[in-house]
């Protein structure tokens, strides 16, 4: 398989949705069971009015939390001083891939910030952008142990990024209209 594609699972899910709501409900379960993480979220952002929320959430099992928000809510504004890795994202800037919250650099993460909200232990924080804009945010994650990221499931998950991104930017405009 060609380093850019997608795992085959994957690909049929995004090939197959051309809804975001239908695309998005099938394919967080494929990401989490390849990426072997316990739980993945997708934050959606309006970068006009700084709205979000998480309306999609897999978890592997019932014991894992769940992120959701039903609403869409004001992004607070200390969210980007309290939160290196928004902050990172509001400024374009590449995914972040965390292996062990508990000795990241500060400059990448706010350790007490991702325990107090999160819990999770290893992350992925990957941006969807698009003309320098955050638009949300898919989130990985594993808890109580450390997590290794791949170069291949970063290759992947940035490969993944830049086909969903479309799609969530039609989700939150639709949101909006």
């Amino acid at each position: 398989m060609n380093r850019q594609e997608l795992p085959l699972a994957i690909a049929n899910i995004v090939e197959l949705h051309q809804a975001p709501d239908a695309l998005f409900s099938a394919l967080l379960p494929a990401v989490g069971e390849f990426l072997q993480c316990d739980r993945c979220f997708l934050y959606l952002h309006n970068p006009q009015t700084n709205l979000g929320r998480v309306a999609f959430c897999w978890v592997r099992a019932p014991d894992i939390p769940t992120v959701y928000n039903k609403n869409w809510e004001a992004q607070p504004p200390s969210l980007p001083k309290e939160d290196p890795m928004f902050a990172a994202a509001l400024r374009a800037e590449p995914s972040i891939f965390v292996e062990d919250v508990e000795i990241a650099d500060s400059q990448v993460l706010n350790r007490q910030f991702e325990q107090e909200n999160f819990g999770h232990r290893a992350l992925i924080h990957a941006h969807i952008r698009q003309d320098n804009q955050l638009w949300g945010i898919l989130q990985p994650c594993v808890f109580g142990h450390p997590r290794i990221w791949t170069e291949y499931e970063q290759e992947v998950v940035n490969n993944l990024i830049q086909k969903i991104t479309p799609f969530a930017v039609s989700y939150v405009k639709s949101a909006f209209d």
